[in-house]
């Protein structure tokens, strides 16, 4: 079980202010933790190899192929102030 002292140390090296109710809480919950720890140091797992996900990953996105896309006139034809067949903005800086 870790203690309150040891807590209290943890959280002013990370720069938290806990209240004696998160301080009792954090104590419990980072002694289950260490518990998960030690339960998983006593699995022999000489013959696991290192994995960096759980569950195979697969490419859920369509493939990025090629095709036919809108017009340059279609679509500027609908801004509202194109100019020498670009989108015209504001400066950011006119703003400031």
């Amino acid at each position: 079980m870790i203690e309150r002292e040891q807590v209290l140390h943890v959280a002013r090296l990370a720069r938290l202010r806990l209240s004696d109710a998160e301080v009792e809480r954090m104590a419990g919950e980072l002694s289950g933790i260490l518990d998960h720890v030690d339960r998983i140091a006593e699995l022999e797992l000489d013959e696991v190899p290192p994995t960096s996900h759980v569950v195979d990953l697969e490419n859920v996105l369509r493939p990025d192929e090629p095709r036919p896309s809108w017009s340059r006139e279609d679509v500027l034809g609908q801004a509202p102030d194109p100019a020498e067949g670009a989108f015209r903005v504001p400066s950011p800086q006119a703003e400031a």
